[in-house]
């Protein structure tokens, strides 16, 4: 075992037992991580960088985590990838980026800081190790003529090929306008000619859903003719992180034709996807999933930050998007619980008493009678002081993630995640629990993750139940998963 990975099983070992922390997520071993970076698949592996600082659980001296899998579930650490080094134009920290194969050549293109550059690094022994471009930044800046307009934001490159041409997305703002995305072209990856504005935000406006002041970590994804551009929304204050959008149309004479609109993932957690193209055709989608507790929390922990699931991203009619986990993760599994023909009423709950557990995978299908309002129940006490309930309202079409008695702690955020579906004579909710995280699966289309952090080690209960009309469960799947790390 190598120095840095021994390390690295050290320091999984003694956050191990934290209730809060993951066991099926990736994370890294300890202190601060955020946006997934460099996805690739490089000779059947899949690499996964993220922005990490290895020295403590709070946001500064960005490095490049890297992590290997074999099977999109089970993850090895690798050395650091990228390291800022005093003198380079990354000085000042390596921040968000994207991996490409260059005609056999492993490349990065990442994101240098104050000021914000464009940076290169290149691999010659299968991702191990990173050589350093002599000539960086390969784009020093935003264009002249939009410097002052930008505030020098200009960070997060994505970088893709079509034809001949290399083309690279830059997250970018205009003041006074709105977020933007400036549109880049070069033959040879070291050489960019700007080209102009791919698309440009209205922060004026709030309908259907806001655009934020400025845009980042964009991503470009190609499903036959139809395009999808995915970008993270920023507020006015640079801390004041909004939500993940994206918008379907054409790329047409290096132009985007903008057709649909909309939320890539609700409840506030989830920021700065990013999306690979592995080698059966899917694209892959990882996000960032941000604490929801206080920093001397954080600090106290040793870590912060978790990867979401990885969730295959394709296209449906309208311009909406199907967001589904891998079904690799199946292979987790454990013990399987399974009910059918569940009647659930306001005088009726069904308390699952054999499947208490903070580590679960369920499976649900709801046949919703009128006027109704139900859900789940999840890590609750013996007592019921703390609880989590994952409620759907048929009225307003709504799935909720009622947190406020989520923890007794009052430090944690316990505020509540909403999304708004199409109402149907099914509801299907694919529900994934981890510890601290909690993510949902609706009806394939609408995703929806956020953070929980009982107190008490023994709120593990878990129960059906219905506030108002009737519903009857069509059948509930209920697997216990493992934990994918050895230790």
């Amino acid at each position: 075992m190598t120095t840095s990975a021994a390390s690295a099983l050290a320091q999984r070992k003694e956050l191990a037992d934290d209730p809060h922390r993951p066991q099926y997520h990736f994370l890294p071993p300890a202190n601060w991580m955020n946006d997934p970076n460099g996805l690739m698949q490089w000779k059947g592996q899949y690499h996964l960088f993220y922005q990490y600082n290895p020295y403590s659980p709070v946001h500064e001296r960005m490095h490049w985590g890297h992590a290997v899998s074999s099977d999109l579930v089970h993850w090895t650490d690798l050395p650091i990838a990228l390291t800022p080094t005093p003198g380079r134009a990354d000085a000042g920290g390596c921040w968000s980026g994207c991996a490409i194969d260059n005609h056999g050549t492993p490349t990065l293109l990442y994101s240098g800081v104050y000021p914000q550059v464009v940076c290169l690094a290149t691999s010659a022994d299968d991702l191990l190790t990173w050589q350093y471009y002599s000539g960086n930044p390969v784009i020093a800046g935003p264009p002249p003529e939009l410097l002052a307009g930008t505030g020098g934001h200009f960070r997060d490159p994505f970088v893709w090929k079509e034809g001949n041409c290399w083309y690279m997305l830059m997250g970018s703002k205009i003041e006074g306008v709105g977020g933007t995305l400036l549109l880049y072209r070069s033959l040879d990856l070291t050489t960019w000619e700007y080209l102009h504005p791919l698309l440009v935000g209205d922060a004026s406006k709030f309908q259907p859903v806001w655009t934020g002041e400025m845009w980042e970590c964009p991503n470009f994804l190609a499903f036959g003719d139809q395009r999808v551009l995915l970008f993270s929304a920023l507020g006015a204050q640079e801390r004041d992180l909004l939500y993940p959008l994206y918008i379907t149309g054409a790329f047409r004479d290096e132009h985007f034709l903008p057709l649909a609109q909309g939320m890539l993932v609700h409840g506030g957690y989830f920021y700065a996807p990013q999306v690979m193209h592995d080698d059966q055709g899917r694209y892959i989608m990882w996000g960032w999933l941000k604490e929801g507790r206080r920093n001397s929390l954080l600090e106290e922990a040793g870590w912060a930050g978790v990867m979401s699931l990885p969730i295959i991203v394709a296209p449906l009619p309208g311009g909406r998007l199907s967001l589904e986990p891998v079904p690799e993760l199946t292979m987790l599994r454990e013990k399987h619980w399974r009910y059918e023909g569940i009647e659930l009423s306001r005088v009726s709950n069904f308390l699952l008493e054999d499947s208490r557990d903070d580590r679960l995978e369920m499976l649900a299908e709801f046949e919703p009678g009128q006027h109704c309002e139900f859900g789940v129940k999840l890590r609750c006490s013996p007592d019921g002081q703390e609880q989590t309930r994952l409620v759907y309202q048929s009225a307003s079409q709504q799935v909720t993630i009622e947190r406020e008695q989520s923890s007794a702690n009052s430090e944690v955020d316990r505020g509540n995640d909403s999304v708004v579906i199409e109402a149907g004579e099914v509801l299907k909710l694919h529900i994934f629990l981890d510890h601290s995280v909690l993510e949902v699966f609706v009806n394939g289309c609408c995703y929806l993750a956020s953070r929980i952090y009982p107190e008490c080690r023994d709120s593990l209960g878990l129960e059906l139940f219905a506030r108002s009309g009737t519903v009857r469960v069509r059948s509930l799947d209920i697997w216990r998963l493992a934990s994918i790390w050895n230790i």
